[in-house]
């Protein structure tokens, strides 16, 4: 069975973005050291449009795919005018407001997500999920990750959008690895405990 996971950024207290969801901060993090590792352990990740210039144009999947994310991140490219952010993967897009598809590549998902994810798992295939964001997607499908790749920046924002909107219920994940990075940033993997 395919595997959902949540790769994504946060500051040190959990927050992915700023209260409008805003995690360009994030950007000044990526050098030498730190895009060698994405580009190497996490190509298909890149957006489309920057993986000539990050080296990977061209490069076959290597984890995911399929990208999930919800309405709010995916506004992101639609406003500047990119229907198809992930051309390399099966793009679904989680959203009640858009009604048509703006791009054949892009699925939209009005009702149950978690159904849909369930049936993306059950497909044939070596590639996982790649749940891209954000909160509330993240609060709708925290009972269907598999993992975590939570990639840690040193900063703390105080308040913003959490990396889950979801009601309390503990769940637990075991740690898998933890890679750290001379730019401050660490990369901690986590599987869920079933």
């Amino acid at each position: 069975m395919r595997k959902l996971t949540y790769y994504v950024a946060c500051s040190l207290d959990g927050f992915i973005g700023d209260p409008h969801g805003d995690a360009s901060s994030m950007f000044t993090f990526m050098d030498e050291e730190y895009a060698a590792f994405m580009n190497a352990e996490y190509p298909d990740t890149i957006p489309t449009a920057f993986r000539a210039a990050f080296g990977v144009d061209g490069v076959p999947n290597k984890r995911f795919d399929t990208v999930i994310q919800g309405l709010g991140s995916y506004r992101l490219a639609l406003d500047s005018g990119v229907t198809s952010p992930y051309a390399h993967l099966r793009e679904i897009v989680a959203s009640s407001s858009l009604t048509e598809s703006p791009d054949p590549n892009v699925e939209l998902v009005a009702g149950d997500l978690a159904a849909r994810v369930r049936e993306l798992k059950a497909e044939d295939g070596s590639l996982g999920i790649w749940l891209c964001g954000g909160a509330r997607v993240a609060g709708q499908l925290v009972d269907e990750i598999d993992e975590l790749v939570i990639k840690s920046y040193p900063q703390v924002y105080g308040s913003g959008m959490p990396m889950f909107g979801a009601d309390f219920d503990v769940r637990d994940f075991a740690l898998e690895g933890v890679r750290s990075f001379g730019n401050g940033v660490v990369v901690r993997t986590y599987t869920r405990k079933r």
